[in-house]
């Protein structure tokens, strides 16, 4: 089959590679329908995620068909249509049973990370991929839901909103912040309201990102480039800072941005992925009883969420902005690099 292999940062190719082979009873092969490409793909590509190796067939969100089935697998047949989650659960270890399969113990990958698609196995960038756990780990597709939004499913939907608005504790009535309006930060947006926000703040650097996140479901835009961009936040609140600061980008610098909208008692929730260190400034803070959180999403919310795209209630192929073939993701990767140029979201790659 071919694939997207990586070979060290900066360098990856369309190849031929195996075909993947069910390796534990609790496998199964899919047929990749539809796949994206991720904000993490190009951190991979930049060298901040070391762990990925040469040979590494990257991608961890797509839609697809089921084609073989190990023999432990009880809820799933050949020719299912499923989302596969970028996080893989065993569903028994102590994390797992905690609701945190973003931390499984099972020795797929490597013991404690859940993450393992295009990380530490062989990812969902190609015509087939192996799923390990999958009756834990894929959720099958109700009629009516497209495969484009249901690969928004797989990570983006469930990231921006358990690690941004849960981890935030949005409450009704809330002001929110959300530095960064990529797809993550507009799908903190897109899902706020599900927790009663009451104003949501898009803060980008991009023209087009600002106005698009107002179709997300975002009340107000500020310009973080423009001098008086704290000032214009707090003007939205009654001065203190906002109840909720989400980090969707993943530098010091929009970090350091959220630690200063944050009012009193307020939450700062990071989402982005972090490839530097940042400096906290703990003086300023420490006194403000701002809690700070962190996180990896678990995809315990995609069932919930998947619910509310069958039944209309939340728009997530609005994410997609260009489409590709499947063999199209050298072009398709270079339009997402370039996403400040092509006023790229989301690519979409179809079989």
């Amino acid at each position: 089959m071919k694939a997207l292999v990586y070979h060290g940062p900066g360098n990856k190719a369309w190849e031929e590679v195996p075909d993947p082979q069910l390796r534990e009873p609790t496998d199964v092969i899919v047929q990749i329908d539809t796949t994206t490409i991720c904000g993490t793909d190009l951190h991979i590509l930049k060298g901040d995620v070391p762990a990925v190796t040469d040979g590494r067939v990257l991608g961890h969100e797509g839609v697809g068909t089921v084609t073989a089935v190990g023999s432990a697998v009880n809820s799933l047949s050949d020719g299912d249509r499923v989302i596969i989650s970028c996080i893989t659960s065993c569903g028994s270890c102590s994390y797992c049973q905690r609701q945190l399969p973003s931390h499984c113990l099972a020795d797929e990958g490597t013991s404690g990370i859940g993450w393992i698609f295009g990380h530490l196995i062989d990812g969902t960038q190609a015509e087939y991929v192996r799923v390990p756990f999958a009756d834990t780990s894929l959720y099958k597709l109700p009629e009516g839901v497209g495969d484009e939004a249901a690969a928004m499913l797989s990570d983006i939907l469930p990231t921006g909103f358990e690690i941004g608005v849960r981890n935030g504790r949005v409450k009704p009535g809330d002001v929110v912040a959300v530095v960064g309006a990529g797809p993550v930060g507009l799908s903190a947006i897109m899902t706020a309201g599900l927790y009663g926000a009451a104003r949501v703040i898009a803060i980008d650097l991009d023209d087009n990102r600002r106005e698009l996140a107002k179709s997300f479901g975002a009340t107000d835009s500020v310009d973080s480039g423009a001098a008086g961009w704290r000032d214009q936040v707090l003007a939205m609140t009654d001065g203190l800072g906002v109840d909720v600061a989400i980090e969707a980008v993943g530098i010091p610098q929009t970090f350091d941005m959220c630690t200063q909208l944050i009012r009193p008692g307020g939450t700062v929730a990071n989402v982005g992925v972090h490839g530097a260190p940042v400096e906290l400034q703990l003086q300023d803070l420490w006194i403000k009883d701002v809690a700070i959180t962190t996180g990896l999403v678990s995809a315990t919310t995609t069932s919930m969420l998947l619910k509310l795209v069958a039944q209309g209630k939340l728009h997530p192929e609005q994410f997609v902005t260009h489409r590709f073939k499947l063999d199209e993701v050298m072009d398709a990767y270079d339009t997402f690099g370039r996403a400040a140029e092509t006023k790229a979201i989301k690519v979409a790659l179809a079989r």
